[in-house]
């Protein structure tokens, strides 16, 4: 029996109902808008978690990009900002970090990085151009060695973090940075960190004795690889500037014991 041309219609109207349903769904799992779409694919393709991977990278499309995007926003005027990033990749380890700054190349997306901590200037949540802002917040460990008295602190961990983890396990020794304890690790490293004590201990960058550190291409360097320019220009010139630092080493300083 020969179909009518209404049948084929309606038939066809269905196929293309169907399709756009899954689509639909997909897109709503992984937050996928058609200007993100190629990066998200990207990351896909290139990561073995599918699933682990659509719980941390955020689009304008998903409900958790904009209080992802405001928590660390501390100066007003941007909040009515249109300079968004297109994707909001939050890491919980180097290798979604790699794959994101590969697809982010790819696709031709600035990278902004975001530690723990505040930005008043929006450096690192904003930009005139379409971006992907990698957000540290889920690398934040703390490991303080008290023999050695040294500490490596991860690219999204704070001052306070660090400063607390530090009580927890020494009554002696304490690290000389800032006041603020909401001020994140990396942009204080980067941007040299003044504090009370840098009269006998120096600042904050003068007491980093390595790093852990991705540069443009994705390779992991530290101090002895990096070469001693380099070392010294993210301890001051903006670290973000020159690559992406993972985790600072920390030498620990002796102070008084406490008497309460």
């Amino acid at each position: 029996m020969k179909k009518s041309p209404l049948s084929s219609s309606v038939s066809l109207l269905v196929l293309t109902l169907s399709f756009s349903v899954s689509w639909a769904a997909v897109s709503s799992v992984l937050g996928v808008t058609p200007r993100s779409e190629d990066f998200i694919s990207c990351v896909q393709y290139n990561s073995n978690n599918v699933t682990s991977i659509s719980k941390l990278i955020f689009t304008p499309a998903n409900a958790s990009f904009l209080p992802s995007w405001q928590v660390a926003v501390q100066n007003l005027r941007f909040l009515k900002s249109t300079h968004k990033p297109s994707v909001i990749v939050t890491p919980v380890d180097e290798t979604l970090i790699r794959t994101a700054l590969f697809c982010a190349k790819k696709h031709g997306y600035e990278i902004r990085i975001r530690s723990g901590g505040h930005d008043a200037e929006g450096l690192s949540y904003t930009a005139d151009v379409p971006f992907v802002m990698i957000d540290l917040t889920n690398m934040r460990s703390v490991d303080v060695n008290v023999a050695k008295r040294t500490a490596w602190v991860q690219g999204g961990a704070t001052v306070g973090e660090l400063y607390y983890t530090i009580t927890q396990k020494s009554n002696t020794l304490f690290f000389p940075a800032g006041l603020c304890p909401g001020v994140g690790v990396g942009g204080h490293m980067g941007g040299g960190g003044y504090g009370n004590l840098m009269r006998k201990h120096g600042l904050a960058a003068d007491n980093v004795v390595n790093v852990r550190f991705m540069d443009v291409n994705g390779n992991i360097l530290n101090k002895k690889s990096m070469g001693k320019d380099l070392f010294w220009a993210i301890r001051g010139g903006g670290a973000s500037s020159f690559g992406i630092v993972l985790a600072w080493k920390l030498r620990l300083v002796r102070v008084p014991k406490k008497s309460f």
